[in-house]
């Protein structure tokens, strides 16, 4: 019976690729099924737990997020492993080629970003908000910000760092942040790239804040977004 199963699930499989040597149809039958680009967005900043990731894709079933998982396992793009105690749970991660994905997030992000219909009070979760700040940075905008941000959010803490005109990125504890920055992704990004003002959000209760204000206040300049596509055709 089990083996049945599997067969019947790899023939639908075999149906829904592209009979196409292209590739970049390749690549949509590598990642093209619904959840599995939000799967890998949340793996690029490291290891994540299944309860994790389900907390974080708003609106997946414990049932689709298992199969995007063992998709994306057997087509080489992630693994799990065991961590050492004391943790001793499992956890998700990309392969090294499964990481050779950034690119293509970044290109698509701000490819999409112009769309006049994407919608940027959507949920936000902490991984995406964190890969928009190095997807969106602009160095000519930002001109000689430097800076060291410590940004909490619920339970996950992150850090988005400049020095030397290099921006770095990643999860955890940054030594001898300059401020930090403390709310929920959606409250972050309305200041950041929603014209909110700081001091509006911090006065709502929505962000708290601790150190360099002055260097908070001028995170938006360095995010700007680009004008909405044009869609009609002259």
């Amino acid at each position: 019976m089990e083996f049945e199963k599997a067969t019947s699930r790899a023939e639908t499989s075999d149906k829904r690729r592209y009979d196409d040597a292209c590739a970049a149809a390749h690549g949509m039958d590598l990642i093209g099924e619904r959840w599995a680009m939000p799967v890998i967005r949340e793996l690029l900043m490291g290891p994540r737990r299944f309860g994790d990731l389900k907390r974080s894709l708003n609106g997946i079933s414990a049932n689709v997020l298992t199969q995007r998982l063992e998709g994306l396992e057997a087509a080489g793009i992630l693994a799990r492993r065991k961590l050492p105690p004391p943790a001793s749970v499992q956890v998700y991660e990309l392969t090294p080629w499964g990481y050779e994905a950034a690119p293509i997030f970044q290109a698509l992000g701000r490819w999409a970003v112009r769309s006049p219909r994407h919608d940027p009070t959507r949920p936000f979760s902490p991984v995406s908000l964190m890969l928009s700040l190095r997807t969106m940075f602009s160095a000519e905008a930002a001109g000689d910000l430097e800076g060291r941000i410590q940004l909490r959010m619920g339970e996950e803490s992150y850090f988005w760092t400049r020095a030397g005109g290099v921006v770095d990125i990643g999860r955890g504890d940054v030594a001898a942040p300059d401020a930090v920055l403390t709310g929920s992704p959606s409250a972050i990004a309305s200041v950041i790239y929603a014209g909110r003002p700081l001091d509006n959000a911090i006065a709502s209760g929505d962000l708290q804040v601790e150190g360099d204000r002055t260097l908070l206040s001028r995170l938006p300049d360095c995010f700007p977004l680009p004008e909405p596509a044009s869609i009609s055709i002259s």
